[in-house]
């Protein structure tokens, strides 16, 4: 081991430098079973971005349990997947929270306001002779059936090459419809979100077998954002219990921007701190411990691109902690080989020794510190996670 370590440390140096700097690296274990693009993944709070938290509401005396979360949380995710924002996280929280981060989001407002439609998809029949009701009214009819009915959803065309709206019901819903639509020609049925309109399309003819178009009235047919989102809620509108909207918080990119300078230039100056200290108070040890700290740095930042690790503002500060924590190792080894030399020992059975007598102190710190960072990860929100799990790398 004494002859391969330093050939072991030097090759992991050498690695963690190409990881860290090689522009454009893949690696073959990508989250989809592809490759993946090696790059240092900022969070929210460095890069811009869209938060938003919802809650789970109770029905009845009904109450959202782990499962129904889950439901939910997938749901939403489809629905933000829809959007095209690149890489979004969306998490839940206890048993009644879903917490969806959006990083780089060019226009918060439009996607924030079709995430936020995750209420309860349903069809509704207008009475016979009322008129259709604008998009966006309120209204409190029967329901027909429920989104869960809608099997899948596109983007179709008519007769006239128009942009038209179509999806598929499954056999109960299918079967409800054609018994409504046979005898109802000319009537208007609803789609509703949270019993708000989202589209009021008139019935034209019989729909035997559930396969249903929706066309619009203009040349054309739909714009097409409209018509994308009226797939989207199709396809993903139905949830198992409603939600609202606890909070949001929009961070522009250039603010982002700002944080992560700031924060970069705070963690360089603490780190320039300790090692001026190490060097002053130490000396030839400071200047060791000096350059162990680079390496450590090269490789901790490695792993955080590997893994990867999304970085943040807590992120940054649990990485500037563990940077401490790893000057407090080398304190008290250099502290405990100058007692061992003042005892007159030689220099390198006083650095066998230092190691020896401090490693059960170094030992029991880090443990302790791994067991409360483990607690923080599994029980914390997302930023004290986030400060947690790059804590627990750098431990």
């Amino acid at each position: 081991m004494r002859r391969t370590g330093p050939i072991l440390i030097l090759v992991i140096g050498l690695l963690a430098l190409f990881v860290d700097f090689f522009p454009r690296l893949r690696v073959p274990f990508g989250g989809d079973g592809g490759p993946r693009l090696v790059e240092t993944k900022l969070g929210l709070d460095l890069e811009g971005g869209l938060r938003v938290e919802y809650q789970a509401l109770p029905v009845g005396d009904r109450a959202p349990d782990a499962e129904a979360l889950g439901v939910i949380r997938d749901i939403v995710e489809r629905r933000v997947n829809q959007t095209g924002v690149s890489e979004p996280v969306v998490t839940t929280q206890g048993t009644d929270r879903v917490v969806v981060e959006l990083p780089g989001v060019d226009d918060p407002e439009s996607v924030r306001n079709l995430i936020g439609q995750t209420g309860r998809l349903d069809f509704v029949p207008i009475p016979e002779g009322a008129q259709p009701p604008p998009d966006g009214t309120t209204i409190d009819y029967p329901v027909l059936f429920s989104g869960d009915q809608v099997e899948s959803a596109a983007i179709g065309a008519d007769a006239t090459g128009g942009r038209t709206v179509t999806f598929v019901l499954s056999g109960d819903g299918a079967e409800k419809f054609a018994q409504h639509t046979r005898s109802n020609v000319g009537a208007y049925f609803a789609i509703t979100l949270d019993k708000t309109v989202i589209s009021a399309p008139r019935i034209n003819e019989e729909i035997p077998n559930g396969q249903v178009q929706i066309t619009a009235g203009g040349a054309g047919g739909f714009p097409i954002e409209e018509a994308q989102n009226l797939v989207t809620i199709l396809k993903f509108g139905s949830l198992p219990f409603p939600i609202r909207e606890l909070s949001n918080q929009s961070i522009s990119a250039t603010l982002g921007e700002e944080f992560l300078n700031k924060s970069l230039l705070a963690g360089a100056i603490a780190i320039l701190l300790v090692v001026t200290f190490m060097i002053v108070h130490y000396r030839l040890p400071g200047v060791v411990a000096a350059i162990a700290l680079v390496y450590y740095s090269l490789v901790v930042y490695a792993l955080f691109r590997l893994v990867p690790v999304t970085l943040t503002l807590a992120g940054i500060a649990g990485f500037v902690l563990s940077v401490g924590m790893a000057v407090d190792a080398n304190i008290l080894i250099f502290e405990r080989m100058k007692e061992e030399l003042r005892l007159g020992k030689s220099l390198p059975a006083a650095v066998e020794a230092g190691f020896s007598r401090a490693w059960n102190s170094i030992l029991d710190s880090n443990v302790s510190t791994l067991i409360t960072a483990t607690i923080l990860f599994l029980f914390g929100s997302s930023v004290i996670r986030g400060f947690a799990l790059v804590l627990i790398i750098g431990v």
